[in-house]
């Protein structure tokens, strides 16, 4: 492992990350709002640390090991996590501590979407605008945005690529090389980003907040501008481009890539992760809107619409509300925050397991029970026509087994902070599918979890983006050794 290298390219990032803070110190300026001297500090303070960072080590170049992939990839969303949360801090309109702060940066970058901050229609645009564009640049992921640069830097990519994507995903490079796979992915999230700004314009929205919404849509990030999230709106056709636009960016990047490629919307249908995760929308809709309709909780016109909106913004992880839903009869609150382990797809900017994993945990299961009633076949498990090594299905598991243990570990650490039960577990269970709304006293905001709980829960976001392996590895002696 190569620990100048690393440091380096750490600095070089965080020196990049510094623009973020540009687009909201202009409309600060432009507003003449309070919020100028936040953003101004915290990008003088992004590039000094990154310059200090990057200058020791500047002359280091060498090849990147999978290692220092690892150690990149959770060093910088750390270290965004903690530099990202200075305007929040030093910010006058908001009054946040520390550990405040780095939660609502650190919520933003993983795209959780769970907040700390009360009051958002009255706070200034630029600290509005901000929150959303750490929701959009989290969505891609800062690293495989960087990875389009690091040629430039003499080091390659292609090992921080995959400690980002770790899971079983199929295709790992959609082009021959590394940076055009970035690049790839950029266009195409960027074409997303303002397809969706375009169509929330046409159909009633602000200008300002439908770029704002936008940025969090296609990153399935769920911040809002507004309290009441999409709530405010009160329009039906906005609820469905949001719902539109949700279940296109909880798809495959790669084959978003491929269906252009091609000019062939077929792909998605003979994808089978795509076709489970459809199905799985659609029957989890069905059960939404009937129980809504059936309990008279809704109109039958409310309860279809609200219903389809709610169930696609949980269960892909993007956390947008329309109507409090914790308060929603029966078995739904719950049932809908489970939706949320599944996730979107591999390879999407979603949270969760992934649908690839539970479709494989699936196609196990009823795998084994065939096995039981016919002990000597030989029964190979297949996706899409292809054999699916017993590697993969054992990594599969392995995951799951670790999510689930994380899980319980951060709830219990959650439930010694003093919160009660429904709350922590919600409240873990949101973070680390980064959901971001919980049941409970979480329901609404994250204000009343004291300092301790929003450190626990940062850190179970940032084990969700990273897909836990990521992050647990980096304390596991065997990665230290030389």
């Amino acid at each position: 492992m190569h620990l100048a290298v690393s440091l380096r390219i750490t600095g070089v990032l965080l020196i990049i990350f510094s623009a973020a803070m540009l687009p909201s110190l202009c409309l600060a300026l432009y507003d003449r709002d309070n919020s100028v001297p936040p953003f101004a500090i915290a990008f003088a303070i992004n590039v000094f640390a990154g310059l200090a960072i990057w200058l020791p080590c500047r002359h280091a170049r060498r090849d990147l090991h999978i290692r220092d992939g690892f150690l990149v990839t959770a060093l910088f969303w750390i270290v965004l996590g903690c530099f990202g949360a200075i305007p929040f801090y030093t910010s006058e309109a908001l009054q946040l501590s520390v550990a405040g702060a780095v939660f609502e940066s650190v919520s933003g970058l993983t795209t959780t979407g769970a907040t700390v901050i009360i009051g958002l229609d009255e706070l200034p645009r630029s600290l509005l605008l901000y929150r959303q564009l750490l929701q959009w640049l989290g969505g891609i992921g800062i690293i495989v945005l960087a990875v389009a640069i690091l040629p430039m830097l003499g080091v390659g990519g292609m090992q921080l690529y995959r400690a980002e994507s770790a899971g079983p995903a199929k295709d790992t490079k959609l082009t021959p090389r590394i940076t055009g796979t970035a690049k790839a992915l950029f266009q195409i999230y960027v074409g997303l980003t303002a397809l969706c700004a375009l169509s929330y314009t046409v159909v009633g929205m602000p200008i300002f907040d439908a770029i704002c919404h936008a940025f969090s849509t296609v990153a399935i990030g769920g911040f809002s501008t507004h309290d009441a999230s999409m709530g405010y709106f009160e329009n039906d056709q906005i609820l469905l481009v949001c719902t539109l636009f949700m279940v296109i960016s909880a798809v495959n990047f790669g084959l978003h890539f491929i269906a252009l490629q091609r000019r062939n919307l077929r792909i998605y249908m003979q994808d089978s992760e795509t076709s489970f995760f459809s199905v799985v929308i659609g029957s989890a809709t069905v059960v939404t809107c009937g129980t809504l309709i059936l309990t008279t909780a809704l109109p039958p016109s409310e309860g279809l619409i609200h219903g389809m909106f709610q169930t696609v913004s949980i269960a892909t992880t993007t956390g947008f509300t329309t109507r409090d839903f914790a308060s929603w009869p029966n078995f739904l609150p719950v049932f809908l925050l489970m939706l949320s382990f599944m996730g979107g797809c591999a390879g999407s900017t979603g949270g969760g397991l992934k649908a690839m994993r539970l479709l494989l945990i699936f196609r196990q299961g009823m795998r084994e029970l065939r096995q039981l009633l016919h002990p000597n076949a030989v029964i190979p498990l297949k996706l899409d026509s292809r054999r699916v090594q017993p590697t993969v299905v054992s990594a599969v598991w392995s995951f799951y087994a670790v999510y689930m243990v994380t899980l319980v570990t951060i709830m219990l650490l959650m439930l010694a902070t003093g919160l009660d039960f429904t709350s922590a577990f919600s409240a873990t269970a949101a973070a680390l599918n980064n959901l971001g709304p919980g049941l409970g006293s979480v329901a609404a905001n994250y204000s009343g979890v004291n300092e301790v709980g929003k450190l626990l829960l940062c850190v179970a976001m940032l084990a969700g983006r990273l897909e836990v392996f990521t992050l647990l590895v980096l304390f596991t002696p065997a990665f230290w050794r030389p």
